[in-house]
């Protein structure tokens, strides 16, 4: 790929993942043009993007001839079957979280990146949010001291069930695949692979078909990491909670910049990622507390990596391995669920290689 000519990017999907995200974070990201979209609503993708060329078939976008990069921001049960294709057509794939429905699919599609010799990376934004950024901070500079328990969650009050797909009962729907391949993603990298998963999923809201509601235990010897999310919290919760034997960090709200898209904010604008709500470290020995500044967030540092990437300068930000070991953290998850017991996740050398630090 020439350093002096643009990506050409092809986005299949054009629902709220692709005009939310996508579609801004790559405009704003030098290095990319966006040349030709997948959707059946032509109208709505012209009237964002009026110079692209739409195309109806998603699996002629996978493999057109002039794109560089197939970003994969469909529904979650299409994203194997759409990025086989573009990787044997010899196109670099992005593939929206969760990244498959099942860890065979990551791991075919792993191999399949290798054989072809693509770059097959997996959207996680979420690594580029202030409220992530701001705890992992305080974790590298052990200002907790060695760590005991860490939460995380994303609660929300949306008690209207909706008729779409993530809330109709199939492959990839519920809230377990929804918000934890962020979740899960975020503990791995902050502590590498757990020694087993216990899992909890319910249907809270009424008439709800799937889950709306999931907790994970991840057990890291006598560290625990817990992570979940509601759809009923109306009071909210803290988005982190790190407790520590020296001090605890908690940090309230979280990032900005999903509500800065939706309001039409820009990537890069005056106060883009800025967060207002800096965490709080709680002495043990003293009591005393201090304010810890929120990092700034940039979810554009997903698709500048990317771009490095693509051309030789740097690794893939998100590896396909990366990827699986999140959809094995899932499956066991599930097998706990049924189960009900803890569940040892099965990972290859290569997976676990990939969260090496």
């Amino acid at each position: 790929m020439r350093e002096d000519s643009a990506i050409r990017v092809g986005l299949i999907g054009f629902g709220f993942v692709s005009k939310t995200f996508h579609v801004p974070l790559l405009e704003a990201t030098d290095g990319y043009k966006i040349t030709a979209v997948s959707s059946s609503r032509p109208g709505d993708v012209l009237g964002v993007l009026p110079d692209v060329e739409v195309v109806s078939d998603p699996i002629a976008l996978a493999t057109h001839p002039d794109i560089d990069l197939v970003v994969i921001a469909s529904p979650n049960e299409t994203h194997a079957p759409l990025a086989e294709p573009a990787m044997r057509a010899g196109r670099n794939v992005v593939v929206d979280k969760p990244f498959t429905i099942t860890v065979d699919e990551a791991r075919h599609l792993s191999g399949l990146a290798r054989e072809k010799q693509v770059l097959l990376s997996v959207f996680q934004n979420r690594r580029w949010d202030s409220d992530f950024l701001t705890v992992q901070d305080a974790i590298r500079q052990d200002l907790t001291g060695r760590v005991v328990l860490f939460e995380s969650r994303i609660d929300r009050y949306r008690p209207d069930v909706r008729d779409r797909w993530r809330e109709v009962p199939g492959p990839g729907a519920g809230l377990l695949y929804d918000l934890g391949p962020h979740l899960i993603d975020q503990a791995l990298l902050l502590f590498g692979i757990p020694g087993s998963v216990q899992a909890t999923l319910a249907k809270q809201r009424r008439g709800a078909r799937t889950d709306d509601f999931f907790q994970l235990v991840l057990r890291y010897g006598e560290m625990i990491a817990t992570l979940g999310a509601g759809s009923l919290v109306s009071g909210g919760s803290p988005r982190f909670a790190v407790h520590g034997e020296q001090a605890s960090v908690l940090k309230q709200k979280p990032d900005i910049q999903e509500d800065q898209l939706r309001a039409g904010v820009l990537p890069g604008s005056k106060d883009w990622g800025l967060d207002p709500d800096d965490a709080v470290l709680y002495e043990g020995s003293t009591g005393e507390t201090r304010a810890l500044k929120a990092a700034p967030g940039d979810q554009r540092g997903y698709y500048v990596a990317l771009r490095e990437a693509l051309l030789g300068r740097v690794r893939n930000p998100v590896p396909p391995e990366q990827g699986a070991t999140v959809m094995a953290i899932i499956e066991a998850g599930l097998r706990s669920e049924k189960d009900g017991c803890r569940v040892v996740p099965e990972l290859t050398e290569e997976e676990r290689a990939a969260w090496a630090r």
